[in-house]
């Protein structure tokens, strides 16, 4: 069993443990270590970040960290983390690292690993950086003299992820005429989302673009779309844009301040790819928590649905196994395999964005392919992560709205990978009883395990 990473890196308040800069050397020693791997030759690692407060010191000490084990850093400042994911790979470093807790306050941070594929770490590596610290192993390991490593400032890199956004938009479309409403939630891309869409010919309204270190995803980005959605309304625009703090997920709004979710970008996207015969075997892959809207929607167009836990880890996992290329979560996480190696909200509304132009159809338009089922989700704070199933009460509650939905709806309850939530999701045909039910769920919860 993993202590330290969870479902996407390592994460918690920064200045605490694990989010010290006592651990993020360690951290940092031991991937060096690992990806080093006795290959003689200089050796690069990659580190970027979004623009929390807590970024400077995590990044200083990771480069100590890396520096300390004789491999050089190549640090490419506050950037999206599929930016850093393709930067690693293209610059052929042997690693890349991401200093970001994606959509959570600016009190929080995380360290997250990339391969020199732009992959995410497979967990058995994740584990081996853990037993590498817990082990202290590496700890007498001191390169001396010309085998410290060197640190160096990679000023291009935003340019260098620009062009490579623009060149996934095809070629002989661009974005003249189109006003687009986009929230960067004082986040990593508050620099290169304004410039992608506006060098593509888009008149731009920039939100969310004067991080301070402290106001990344405060009330802005993708966790708020009622900003876009009113920004579009005022502005008369013809589309909202939404990323997270690290710009690897993105929610849209329509011309007329509707919410379109990452499983509607999903059913645009994949009928769209079906219809061009692009979707590698006809299928899409997406997680537990999509809507069974989306299921029905891709068999009406001759395709399938494979569903994996929830975590873009675990979608671009299936989707490697299974040779599938295009996936994606609820939550906007979408991955586009054959362009990217993990979830980019920015490439995720281009490639949007050309389905419109293709279409030349409104958003609202097109999001009409997808009927959802009502879906209701409730979060509850808690103290530990017990088995749900083994609090009686809760159990027994869980089965009685399981019964009365049969094949119309459907109950799912999981803990938060990043956070100490339990999550309660519930599809059925009458919003009104499947709340309620979800809320009783949530109040059981409370009692048992509830934070105090």
């Amino acid at each position: 069993m993993k202590k330290l990473f969870g479902t996407d890196g390592v994460r918690g308040v920064a200045n605490v443990h694990p989010m010290t800069t006592e651990m993020a050397m360690q951290l940092g020693r031991a991937a060096a270590y690992i990806f080093k791997g006795g290959r003689n030759r200089r050796h690069r690692i990659v580190i970027g970040k979004d623009t929390r407060l807590s970024g400077y010191m995590l990044e200083n000490a990771l480069v100590a960290g890396i520096c300390s084990m004789g491999v050089d850093v190549l640090q490419v400042g506050p950037l999206p983390t599929p930016g850093i994911a393709n930067i690693t790979s293209s610059m052929r470093a042997d690693a890349g690292v991401v200093i970001s807790a994606s959509h959570n306050a600016f009190q929080d941070n995380g360290i997250k690993f990339f391969s020199a594929d732009g992959f995410k770490l497979p967990d058995e590596l994740e584990l081996k950086i853990e037993k590498l610290i817990e082990s202290k192993k590496i700890d007498a390991l001191r390169p001396t003299a010309t085998e410290v490593g060197k640190a160096y400032r990679i000023e291009d890199a935003a340019g260098r992820y620009i062009v490579f956004l623009k060149n996934t938009f095809p070629q002989e479309m661009d974005l003249s005429g189109l006003k687009i409403v986009l929230d960067c939630a004082n986040g990593a891309a508050y620099k290169v989302a304004p410039a992608v869409f506006e060098e593509l010919g888009a008149e731009v309204i920039s939100l969310g673009v004067n991080p301070n270190g402290i106001n990344i995803n405060a009330g802005c980005g993708s966790l708020h779309p009622e900003v876009i959605s009113e920004a579009v309304k005022l502005h008369r625009a013809d589309i909202g844009i939404a990323l997270d703090g690290d710009a690897d997920r993105v929610i849209v709004c329509d011309e007329f301040g509707n919410e379109v979710d990452g499983d509607h970008i999903m059913a645009i996207c994949a009928t769209d790819m079906l219809k061009h015969k692009l979707l590698h075997k006809k299928t899409l892959v997406a997680t537990v928590m999509s809507n069974m809207g989306l299921d029905i929607t891709l068999r009406k167009a001759g395709g399938k649905i494979i569903k994996t836990d929830v975590g873009d880890r675990h979608v671009v996992e299936a989707m490697r196994k299974g040779g599938y290329n295009l996936g994606g979560e609820q939550s906007g996480h979408m991955i586009f395999l054959d362009y990217s190696t993990t979830g980019d909200g920015i490439l995720s509304a281009l490639k949007l964005l050309a389905v419109m132009r293709r279409e030349n159809k409104q958003l609202s338009e097109l999001a009409e392919i997808m009927i959802p089922l009502p879906q209701v989700l409730c979060n509850t704070r808690v103290q530990e992560k017990r088995d749900i199933l083994t609090i009686s009460d809760v159990a027994a509650k869980i089965k009685d709205v399981e019964g009365k939905l049969g094949n119309e709806g459907r109950v799912l309850i999981r803990y938060s990978g990043t956070e100490p939530l339990l999550r309660v999701m519930i599809e059925g045909q009458d919003k009104y009883e499947i709340t309620t039910w979800a809320n009783e769920i949530c109040d059981l919860v409370k009692r048992h395990i509830g934070e105090k």
